[in-house]
């Protein structure tokens, strides 16, 4: 017969397992980086490792585009957002799934 005891120290050691196969995952993750290069786009994260550009994908926050816009009711015009990133940016990024591939979300405002 199995004690008390015992199934809560199975239950603990489950728990540790678990755990350990979610931090192997490596699942998503919020991490910050500098921009080095914008052609190729290259972000350093740390002194060992800087992203490349086919690692890093980018949300309108940090791209130019253009926008339809209308002033006081009239014509609508075309308008271009510059939201580009540029050498020396500081970047907030989410590294997806697997650690390959990392999303950046924003950049800091200075």
């Amino acid at each position: 017969m199995i004690s008390l005891r015992s199934m809560e120290d199975i239950l603990k050691e489950i728990q540790k397992l678990v755990l350990g196969v979610l931090n192997a995952q490596k699942l998503a993750t919020v991490i910050y980086g500098n921009v080095i290069s914008v052609g190729p786009l290259e972000v350093q994260i740390d002194q060992k490792l800087t992203l490349k550009e086919k690692q890093l994908k980018l949300t309108r926050a940090v791209m130019d585009y253009e926008v339809e816009v209308s002033v006081n009711g009239g014509a609508k015009q075309k308008a271009k957002v510059f939201n580009g990133l540029i050498t020396g940016d500081k970047v907030t990024m989410i590294r997806v799934h697997g650690g390959q591939q990392y999303l950046i979300i924003d950049k800091e405002v200075i």
